[in-house]
């Protein structure tokens, strides 16, 4: 069996006597691409400090290719990573200095450092900028110059810290598209942290949901993204319809009642009460009346979408397409589809 390229073991960190982090186990196998995703506060940035050798004031043991990171192998450790800061900063240099630099700093020749930078420069979309002085850089290009110099040495990890959060919207967009080709293609072992759920499920092949300093849940993006382990994940991965209603017996099978609402559940469950959540692009619009009755309460642009928040016994939003034309004007009185295979039942908490 492989040795894991990051093993984290009773991980704990204290900081003004408030917990921040609290991880009995937790392992980033070689080639696997973490999304490490949390709320404000979650604890993320100071887990991957930790794993840097940049946060050495924890109890635990974090281990790299089972080697124990302590103070005397810490230098030998950071020059084996690749990092990218939300805002990270370049040296006074050009663009292609700035990326030569960590090769001649591990004793790589001229030519050749000079080489494999201009490579990783092309490899992502700005060797036409290599001789500009790389504080003129735009955020989109300042975070591919950041990459380059990360990727250039060829690092055994990479961590990524927020990497996106300060883009705009279609500069985002295309730096993720290629961040996802080359970690497909070099097969590099990394770690995302991000607060937000869509880039994890376009980069990550794993996601791992941190809240409080402590594991929430851990598996497959999408499995994530559908399948909640509570509410709290749900409300962080978008579902933002999540609900405590009754089981009853229905003609048909069990069914939740949430007021004068009624619906199918996908599955039997025993009598009582049950908390149940749905996906707001599960929820479709019926014109021909069959549903449930709902009054719009508001009508929101989303993009190619709307949302739309709906007035009835529970609070209800949908993402409903812009392009179906629907009059959707506050206060009008609409019927909703919510299919039983698409309601989400949360595991109920043992005692």
């Amino acid at each position: 069996m492989k040795t894991p390229v990051v093993e984290v073991q009773g991980l704990r960190v204290e900081k003004g006597g408030r917990s921040i982090l609290s991880i009995d186990h937790l392992v980033v196998e070689e080639g696997e691409v973490m999304g490490l995703v949390g709320p404000n506060g979650a604890g993320k940035t100071t887990l991957l400090m930790v794993v840097a050798g940049l946060d050495m004031g924890f109890r635990g043991r974090v281990l790299v290719r089972g080697v124990p990171l302590e103070a005397g192998n810490l230098l030998s450790h950071r020059r084996r990573l690749g990092m990218v800061f939300q805002d990270p900063q370049v040296l006074d240099l050009t663009v292609l200095a700035n990326v030569v630099a960590p090769l001649r700093y591990r004793g790589v020749p001229g030519r050749e450092a000079r080489r494999r930078a201009m490579e990783w420069l092309e490899r992502l979309g700005i060797a036409g900028l290599a001789a500009h002085p790389a504080r003129t850089l735009s955020g989109g290009e300042r975070q591919r110059l950041a990459l380059a110099r990360a990727l250039v040495t060829g690092p055994e990890l990479l961590l990524l810290d927020e990497p996106f959060s300060s883009l705009d919207a279609p500069t985002r967009a295309g730096l993720i598209a290629d961040l996802r080709r080359l970690l497909a293609a070099l097969g590099v072992t990394a770690i995302v942290v991000s607060h937000d759920f869509t880039e994890v499920l376009l980069l990550a092949r794993r996601a791992v949901v941190l809240m409080g300093g402590r594991i929430r849940q851990d598996g497959e993006p999408r499995s994530v993204f559908w399948h909640p382990a509570d509410p709290e994940v749900a409300r962080l991965v978008g579902m933002d319809n999540v609900w405590t209603g009754e089981v009853v017996s229905g003609p048909g099978g069990p069914r939740v009642r949430l007021g004068e609402w009624e619906l199918d559940l996908p599955c039997p469950h025993p009598s009582g009460p049950v908390q149940v959540g749905v996906r707001p692009e599960a929820v479709t619009l019926c014109p021909d009346g069959r549903g449930l009755r709902a009054e719009v309460k508001a009508a929101v642009p989303h993009g190619p979408l709307i949302r739309v928040e709906f007035a009835g016994p529970v609070r209800l939003v949908a993402l409903v397409p812009a392009a179906q034309g629907l009059e959707l004007a506050p206060g009008a009185r609409v019927t909703v589809d919510i299919p039983p295979a698409s309601l989400h039942i949360f595991p109920t908490a043992r005692p």
